[in-house]
């Protein structure tokens, strides 16, 4: 998970959901100045990571923070800490 988010375009695709949850890829390539081809493959990674989820609407994809596994990451990192 920590490696996904070493990337600073996933960083800013995880705070943009922070704040933009059920969001579609079109709505992430607004916010970042980079191609919808470039957004969806670090979209693959931080899902794979386990950072994000994506449900299927028609021709679109929703994404959102995957709370269950940011949740099992803040209480590791809290054991650490």
């Amino acid at each position: 998970m920590l490696k996904a988010l070493g990337n600073p375009i996933r960083f800013e695709i995880i705070k943009f959901l922070v704040t933009h949850p059920g969001c579609i890829t079109g709505d992430i390539v607004e916010y970042l100045p980079i191609a919808q081809a470039t957004v969806s493959q670090h979209l693959k990674v931080l899902k794979e990571a386990g950072w994000i989820s994506g449900i299927i609407e028609g021709t679109a994809t929703c994404y959102q923070l995957d709370e269950t596994n940011i949740g099992w990451f803040r209480s590791v990192v809290d054991e650490i800490f």
